[in-house]
């Protein structure tokens, strides 16, 4: 399993520079530059044509290297990233990359993580119930709950929530993450407690469809486990109904959800912008729509590149717990 796993992290790196190649390729894609916006600015307030403007754009230039080719960026790019840690400025908001980034990241994986655990808190045990107790009318209501679930769009479900925590409980402050008089201030206790009377409404909102699927998937799986005839040993020698699920079925029927735990990591992350814009979350979601839009060719290319790292490591970490889950499975 060492080896095995020492090998996938040297895989990590070539995939990780293929992905850097086609992020930094399809983020130039459309055309002008990252500083099309500034001169769209400069055309608004009548100033393009001045002397002073041209050469704050030449000189905008010349610091991000645009004259260069393509290629060229990209290896500029990369080698710093590489070499030194340094993944450039960030255009639009004229900071570094990494510092905009840390200032978010942190708040993004913990709403990540929460919305994972209460995806799987929740739809593990309604998926064993359902497939336990199928066309009943318990599962016919989780069945329901699954589709409706499925097909709320979030930033609709998000703004019904808002609309509720106003009109129904009179809340003061909704959307965001904390309340304005923690924002920017030092971690607390309070601060804390402000965080998690803040993060519900997006995990609901993130984790509703997510959960749906779930149970759909778990239910379908556990179905089908519980025919095979090692169930059906387990309940002839006198074990207890709880034991031979749980043990001998969920264990199995479980490892498609495990599989499929790497991919969740990236595609929460990408799920959370647009609620993350309609709530107003402090999270990255929202600066990554914005430098896609201004063609910001650094925080773009360190937001995919840390979410392929998410997917890479997320399906690493899937194929050891399924080896743990599952005897049968061994990587030599």
């Amino acid at each position: 399993m060492t080896a095995y796993i020492l090998r996938r992290l040297l895989h990590m790196i070539p995939t990780l520079i293929l992905i850097s190649m086609v992020s930094f390729v399809v983020i130039q894609a459309p055309p002008g530059d990252m500083l099309t916006s500034r001169l769209a600015e400069l055309a608004e307030q009548g100033e393009l044509g001045s002397e002073s403007a041209m050469q704050q754009i030449e000189a905008l230039r010349e610091r991000y290297g645009l004259n260069d080719p393509i290629y060229v960026q990209y290896f500029r790019w990369i080698g710093k990233i590489v070499f030194e840690g340094d993944f450039g400025q960030s255009f639009t908001y004229e900071m570094d990359v990494m510092q905009l980034l840390g200032e978010r990241l942190g708040l993004t994986l913990t709403l990540t993580m929460t919305t994972l655990v209460f995806t799987w808190l929740v739809a593990i045990p309604i998926g064993i119930y359902s497939a336990t107790k199928p066309y009943s009318m318990g599962d016919y209501g989780f069945t329901f709950i699954g589709f409706f679930g499925l097909a709320t769009p979030n930033f609709l479900l998000a703004l019904v929530i808002m609309f509720l925590q106003i009109a129904l409980f009179e809340a003061e402050s909704v959307g965001g993450l904390l309340s304005p008089e923690y924002i920017g201030a030092a971690w607390t206790w309070g601060k804390v407690g402000d965080l998690l009377a803040h993060i519900w409404v997006p995990v609901v909102v993130i984790g509703t469809g997510a959960t749906a699927s779930v149970i759909r998937i778990m239910r379908g799986n556990l179905m089908d486990v519980l025919g095979q005839q090692h169930i059906q040993t387990g309940r002839a020698k006198g074990l207890k109904e709880t034991t031979v699920i749980l043990k001998y079925g969920v264990r199995i029927a479980i490892n498609p959800l495990v599989s499929r735990l790497g991919l969740e990591l990236p595609s929460l992350l990408s799920g959370a912008v647009v609620t993350g814009i309609v709530l107003g979350l402090p999270t990255a979601g929202p600066i990554f729509l914005t430098a896609l839009t201004s063609q910001d060719m650094f925080l773009a290319g360190a937001f995919l590149l840390l979410s392929a790292t998410f997917l890479l490591i997320g399906n690493l970490l899937a194929d050891i717990m399924l080896a743990w889950l599952d005897p049968r499975i061994r990587y030599e």
